[in-house]
């Protein structure tokens, strides 16, 4: 659910009764979920007129059979309380449904109950309202829920060499923002600050990846403007005759086992101590990394950082990262990207990859 307008947005609003189907994770976070969402959430919707159901989840992919399986007309939207591992679920869960065409047309909702809250400080960005964090971040994001207001947002198709495939809302990572990710899992009780302690553990051992990364960049197709999009659906820029139901084709994509085509880029650096495609402003609470990422803009906002930074460089960019201002550090190592879409090889499987927070196998990869 989207923030107050901006021109050349269109919106839809919620219905009044509204009914919604809140998927909340008890374990996320902190573990204060549950407490928040009676604390502070159900007051300000009970008062907006908006009815839930809550569905606990007791395990991981509860969610994601939920709403794969339910009949969901029932429920004008969907709400997610959790961190952004959960919404990441109920994507994937509504593309597998034979009727995905039309579940993706429910409107989603997140409100932040994990450490990481990427996309609910994104929507907070977009909505012009201050940085905030905790209590504040879930008030700013039910009241949004409580207007009511709904728009679009990109999904991007990621296929693995492995014949896997997931619809990523937040972004794909490789390297030491991934690494910072997975290793402090342990310490998910911290909060947010989890991730403070991840980052000074990682800079300690800092590593480096081996590997080919291309991209079609943003200009190279079509000028610099995006691709038409359908307002009825997620984008796909597609126009292969296709089966009912069938996921949409990834028509800027050529098999992983065939080179990318002649008017992609190929990197010529094959060092890297990070890679991060990010199709939102924020990677944490704390984390403004694509200031100039907005919901739909048809873009994916690729970082890459080169061998042989610093420990004391790395560490002043992600303090800058804070404000968004890291890019204007001007650092040789850091390169950012808009792409259309991208292609990573890895030389060995070395390192964790991820996809919305969550940890795939090291493999080559492509969206």
């Amino acid at each position: 659910l989207s923030p107050c307008p901006s021109p050349g947005d269109s919106y839809g609003v919620l219905p009044r009764p509204c009914h919604a189907l809140v998927l909340l994770n008890p374990q996320s976070g902190s573990g204060r979920a549950l407490d928040d969402f009676q604390a502070v959430v159900q007051p300000m919707l009970a008062e907006a007129d908006i009815a839930t159901t809550v569905f606990v989840t007791e395990r991981p992919h509860h969610a994601h059979e939920k709403v794969r399986d339910e009949d969901l007309s029932q429920w004008d939207t969907l709400v997610v309380m959790s961190g952004d591992g959960l919404l990441f679920e109920v994507v994937n869960g509504l593309m597998e449904r034979p009727d995905w065409k039309e579940a993706m047309k429910k409107p989603l909702c997140i409100l932040p109950g994990g450490s990481g809250n990427a996309l609910a400080a994104s929507i907070n960005y977009y909505a012009g309202y201050d940085h905030v964090a905790k209590k504040k971040l879930l008030t700013n994001c039910t009241f949004i829920l409580c207007k009511g207001l709904h728009t679009q947002m990109d999904l991007v198709s990621l296929s693995t060499a492995s014949g896997k495939r997931f619809f990523s809302f937040l972004g794909f990572g490789w390297g030491f923002i991934s690494d910072v990710d997975i290793d402090s899992e342990k310490y998910r009780w911290l909060g947010s600050a989890r991730f403070t302690l991840g980052t000074l553990q990682c800079l300690a051992k800092l590593r480096v990846y081996q590997g080919r990364l291309s991209y079609l960049p943003m200009a190279a197709e079509q000028g610099s403007s995006p691709a038409p999009r359908d307002p009825q659906g997620p984008v796909t820029n597609g126009h292969l005759p296709q089966a009912p139901g069938s996921p949409p084709p990834d028509s800027l994509l050529v098999p992983l086992g065939q080179p990318v085509p002649a008017h992609w880029t190929v990197v010529p650096e094959e060092e890297f101590v990070l890679v991060y495609a990010i199709y939102q402003s924020h990677l944490g609470t704390n984390l403004l990394m694509a200031p100039a990422a907005r919901l739909h803009d048809g873009c994916i906002h690729l970082f890459y950082m080169k061998a042989g930074i610093s420990r004391v460089t790395l560490l002043k960019l992600f303090l800058a990262m804070s404000r968004g201002t890291h890019l204007d550090l001007n650092c040789p190592h850091l390169c950012y990207v808009p792409v259309r879409a991208f292609r990573l090889e890895p030389r060995v499987a070395a390192g964790v990859m991820t996809v919305d927070g969550e940890a795939l196998a090291c493999e080559p990869v492509q969206g």
